[in-house]
């Protein structure tokens, strides 16, 4: 069918190459680049043998001169951004000039700023419609299924949708007091930020974690989980008409929590550069450089993950409720892919949002978030490819009683 660009060799690109390769039929070709170009080479060498043909380059993804002639040496059909959300626009740059697919699993964000926000890729639309070319935005899990979810529960089960909650849950235990499941610079700068939440056409703030609410996850049992702002919320309170409030919320065990609070109490996730012996560095990439590495978590990470969006709404004129969901094994992803479950459920959509364009089932123009695409391929080969979805009719809600407006700070 085609070829793609990956552009990254982490965790999830790890994923997301392995199920690439499963996916013979669509992914004919993938040439692996990265800055360490060694990295490319030994995932390389696990999964020759198959039926894609598999290359390796060196690029600096910072670099569009770099990228523009890789793009143009390799002659993608899509370029597969599983890079840092910081390269975000140096590669939709070599993209456009090069007239390629594009697609990420996260949105742009300042390597000097914690704010991230969707306004730098969007403002890309009208550059990508004329160039003939898509962008899909936000390709992973949350965002990504979660927008997917979103898109699927109003075209069959809603006339209207009021009100979302996004649930991220991850029980699974790596063993260690502090360690982070995905890129601990991403990580910890996203749930030191404020928390943020759309209701009734305005943002409200709040402090970091101040927000907790209790809730029973389905096969894996009761969490506590706090409020945080997430990307995808920027772009569904867009999309989603007549949407009233939408929340994100994610749980975390005391550990992790009493950790972050010490790191932070003594400057460690700070991203203001400071003098060590005569050099200039982050903090926060200093912290990075001393954790655990999240692709060395697979082989000791133990329980499950379950996400998935709780919606309220109306249909033919009746008040209705719906909860669809993930839940992923560690254990078993691992046996898979050699990765634990939370770059599985980033690197699984990953593959599938690619191949919705190299197949044509998404083809149209332009720069998208994933939930303006008709959801109903992407759902099916959820379940094709490892992350099998359940549906809830009557679930329990996260707010049991009515929300006291004074509970929230704005």
């Amino acid at each position: 069918m085609g070829k793609a660009l990956v552009i990254g060799c982490g965790g999830v690109a790890s994923v997301a190459i392995h199920k690439c390769v499963q996916n013979s039929e669509v992914f004919e070709e993938i040439c692996i680049a990265s800055r360490t170009k060694s990295k490319c080479d030994a995932l390389k060498a696990k999964l020759d043998g198959g039926k894609t043909k598999i290359t390796t380059a060196q690029v600096d993804a910072n670099n569009v001169d770099e990228l523009i002639a890789l793009i143009e040496e390799v002659k993608p059909d899509i370029v597969m951004n599983l890079a840092l959300p910081y390269q975000d626009l140096t590669i939709m740059d070599a993209c456009l000039a090069t007239k390629t697919h594009y697609m990420d699993t996260a949105n742009y964000e300042p390597e000097d700023t914690a704010k991230f926000e969707y306004k730098w890729q969007w403002d890309y639309r009208e550059r990508f419609e004329k160039a003939g070319i898509t962008a899909l935005l936000g390709s992973g899990f949350d965002p990504g299924v979660t927008g997917v979810f979103s898109a699927y529960a109003l075209k069959h089960h809603f006339d209207e949708i009021e009100y979302i909650d996004i649930l991220d849950c991850n029980a699974g235990d790596h063993g260690y007091p502090f360690a982070t499941n995905f890129n601990p610079e991403i990580n910890i700068r996203e749930v030191s930020a404020n928390g943020r939440y759309w209701e009734n056409g305005e943002w409200i703030e709040t402090k970091p974690m101040e927000i907790k609410r209790v809730y029973n996850f389905p096969e894996v049992g009761e969490k506590d989980m706090y409020l945080l702002y997430h990307e995808e919320l920027e772009s569904l309170a867009v999309n989603i008409p007549g949407i009233k409030r939408i929340r994100f919320f994610m749980t975390f065990g005391q550990s992790y929590l009493t950790h972050l609070k010490a790191l932070e109490n003594v400057g460690m996730t700070s991203i203001e550069p400071i003098e060590f012996e005569g050099k200039q560095i982050i903090p926060l990439q200093f912290l990075k450089a001393v954790l655990p590495d999240p692709a060395s978590l697979g082989p000791r990470t133990k329980g499950k993950t379950n996400i998935g969006c709780i919606f309220k709404g109306k249909k033919d004129g009746k008040e209705k409720t719906y909860y669809v969901y993930n839940v992923c094994d560690h254990e078993e992803c691992y046996k898979e892919v050699g990765s634990q479950a939370v770059s599985y459920t980033t690197g699984v959509p990953a593959m599938i949002g690619a191949a919705m364009i190299m197949t044509g089932k998404w083809n149209k123009p332009g720069v998208y978030n994933i939930e303006e695409f008709n959801p109903d391929p992407f759902m099916e080969a959820l379940n094709k490819w490892g992350l099998p979805w359940k549906e809830d009719f009557s679930p329990e809600l996260v707010d049991k009683e009515p929300i006291k407006q004074t509970e929230y700070s704005r």
